[in-house]
């Protein structure tokens, strides 16, 4: 669908990447990682068309659509929430003149045998289908279904959108880009502003969704789950792994090893050669040999070792005194802001040690009720903070309390107490602030670093009881799990707000859900809470198919008829119903015999030459055999669905 070749990209004096070449394939589901400033973003940009490279070409396929969702974007505020989302089919009208032209390029075509004329009749029927799909009457189902997947509300629909934070008008946008149904989809950090439930819900809608998708995101969990190939853009080369992200670690881990081994032995051969130079430079009977040498050492291509993962080192909290045994009571707490709820009736204790999550859908209070721990805010009823309890909070604004005339280092140093000075640099380091950003005057940066350096503060000094409200927006992975081995480490006790279960796992031993204005505890690891919100929601679907009238004076009684005639359609649908189940899962079978197919000739692409006819015929063969196969499979679900939902009582 999309060929990169060649691509190169430079700023000034400095190359991002250079010589890059890969291929985005139909099916593909990238994850694309790299430190920051790596240039994932910049990658991005070039394949929608919207930043230009050095040199290089990026060829797409003609026709195919492009949705691109970018971390930062300028948001214009005219409608409703529905009726932005609405605006996603606007594209109809783009599509129909679309498919006008080339049925007008095959009315005037006379070549009728050409692989140029067939491309041309596939391509015209994929449209027109996907044209037909589209213009089914659901579309307002659509728009309502993935707003809500998205965490809106019903009652959200009629309002506008300047009445929502940034973070909420990005799901907007990410609701009309996933409407479009384009065929590449790529999505920077699109996790960012979504509570949990709302990731749960894209996971799902990206991992069965047809078309390629290239994905920038720190949240690990996330990445693992949506995506089956992995590019890492590194010291300006691209690494391909077609594995998914965990996968990659392993073999990531293996290949710096590799790399470190071979840096090690041409180290050693040049520090020989630099030692041989030496020795006989201004001996005559040596003056080949050292020249020689000499050239060997300039025309020597120096091996580079791929950033060091930094998860590795271990960052400890200075000792704390010790607090008393409750750190938090929370008795009948209640918070208003005028005539609206935001919860009540709260009543929690958390104990001295005790890791807990606060986690729901934005909005729902969790960082109301932190504020109120914190005494920021006011609240009706009962709020004790327990015995010799110190508090080291982290929230966005803390960003705003840094000193802005210190550098970056100076910043760390006043607060750094013991022998943690002696390792500053490191420190910084594994938060990006190494090398010459550590000089840098904190006025300069970005929210995103002084969120970072707000954090590490707070990592250096000696509290007892943690509170961190999403920490890890501004992280990416290596600085992720330096936070979260010092949490772990934590004697004292955390309270952590967060969206990301990877990080949140293996920290928490207690959740508290906020929504319905209620706040209620969960015991066990994030995980845990999933798996049982799971099984609540499906016997809540159950209960939802229970009739109104539930005892027996409501329920009229029916003739010996009537009863007779309900049980064989009863058992006409349930028959139907097989029948379309076991169509469907012969369906699905095919298309996993194809899709492997598929795989195994696409392996085979990356070593064919040009005279390798066949194995391109193959593929285009299997390609149309399993766009047929799948669209059967659409109807097919369809069609069970329809049975499935018919009532005959």
């Amino acid at each position: 669908m999309i060929s990169i070749q060649g691509l190169k990209v430079e700023f000034g004096s400095q190359v991002l990447f250079e010589n890059i070449s890969y291929v985005i394939n139909k099916r593909d589901k990238i994850a694309l990682v790299g430190k920051n400033g790596a240039g994932k973003t910049t990658m991005l940009r070039i394949i929608t068309g919207e930043q230009q490279p050095t040199s290089g070409t990026v060829a797409r396929q003609a026709d195919i659509t492009i949705g691109y969702l970018p971390q930062q974007m300028q948001l214009k505020d005219e409608f409703t929430v529905k009726q932005e989302a609405g605006r996603a089919f606007e594209h109809l009208q783009q599509m129909d003149a679309a498919i006008d032209r080339m049925n007008q390029e095959l009315a005037e075509r006379t070549d009728y045998d050409s692989e140029e004329y067939q491309d041309l009749i596939e391509r015209v029927a994929q449209k027109t289908e996907l044209r037909a799909l589209m213009q089914s009457d659901n579309i307002e189902a659509e728009i309502e279904k993935t707003l809500m997947g998205l965490g809106f509300e019903r009652s959200d629909f009629d309002r506008p959108t300047s009445e929502f934070s940034g973070g909420w008008r990005m799901r907007i946008e990410l609701a009309k880009l996933l409407l479009r149904r384009p065929d590449v989809l790529l999505l920077d950090e699109p996790t960012n502003h979504l509570d949990i439930e709302s990731i749960q819900w894209l996971e799902a809608f990206l991992k069965n969704r047809n078309g390629a998708l290239l994905l920038v995101s720190h949240d690990r969990a996330f990445i693992d789950n949506v995506t089956n190939r992995t590019i890492e853009i590194s010291l300006g080369k691209i690494y391909d792994y077609k594995v998914s992200y965990s996968q990659f670690v392993e073999l990531r881990k293996e290949r710096v090893e590799q790399q470190m081994r071979a840096y090690e032995n041409q180290q050693k051969l040049i520090h020989d050669t630099e030692d041989f130079i030496e020795r006989f430079r201004y001996k005559a009977t040596k003056a080949v040999q050292v020249q020689s040498r000499i050239k060997m050492l300039d025309k020597l291509e120096r091996i580079e070792v791929d950033e060091v993962d930094r998860s590795r080192m271990r960052l400890k909290f200075p000792p704390a005194p010790r607090s008393g045994d409750y750190p938090v009571i929370a008795e009948d707490l209640r918070k208003d802001y005028g005539n609206l709820n935001v919860f009540h009736d709260v009543t929690f204790t958390i104990k001295r040690g005790e890791k807990v999550a606060f986690v729901g859908k934005n909005g729902a209070g969790k960082s109301t009720l932190v504020k109120c721990i914190m005494g920021e805010i006011p609240f009706d009823g009962k709020l004790q903070i327990g015995h010799n309890v110190k508090i080291g909070y982290f929230a966005q604004n803390q960003a705003q309390l840094l000193d802005e005339t210190l550098t970056v280092h100076d910043t760390i140093d006043y607060v750094a107490v013991g022998d943690i000075r002696t390792r500053i640099n490191d420190i910084l380091g594994a938060f990006m602030f190494g090398g010459k950003n550590a000089d840098k005057k904190v006025k300069v940066l970005s929210g995103g670093e002084k969120s970072r350096l707000a954090m590490i503060r707070l990592l250096l000094q000696p509290v007892n009881l943690l509170i961190l409200d999403e920490p890890t927006n501004h992280l990416d992975m290596p600085s992720k799990d330096v936070l979260k081995e010092a949490i772990q480490a934590f004697e004292g006790t955390v309270i952590v707000v967060s969206h990301d279960r990877d990080f949140l796992n293996g920290i928490v031993g207690k959740v508290y859900e906020f929504g319905e204005h209620r706040v209620r505890e969960h015991l066990g690891g994030i995980y845990d809470f999933l798996q049982k919100k799971q099984l609540d929601s499906l016997q809540q679907l159950e209960a939802k198919t229970v009739p109104a009238a539930t005892t027996a004076e409501e329920i009229p009684e029916p003739t010996a008829s009537q009863g007779k005639l309900d049980y064989q359609r009863q058992k006409d649908r349930e028959r139907r119903i097989r029948q379309a189940e076991k169509k469907v899962k012969t369906l699905e079978a095919k298309i996993a015999e194809l899709e492997q197919q598929l795989a195994d000739i696409e392996d085979k692409l990356s070593t064919a030459t040009s005279e390798d006819v066949d194995i391109y015929y193959k593929h285009s063969q299997i390609s149309r055999e399993l766009d047929d196969v799948m669209a059967q499979w659409e109807k097919a679900g369809e069609e069970l669905e329809k049975v499935r939902s018919e009532d005959f009582g």
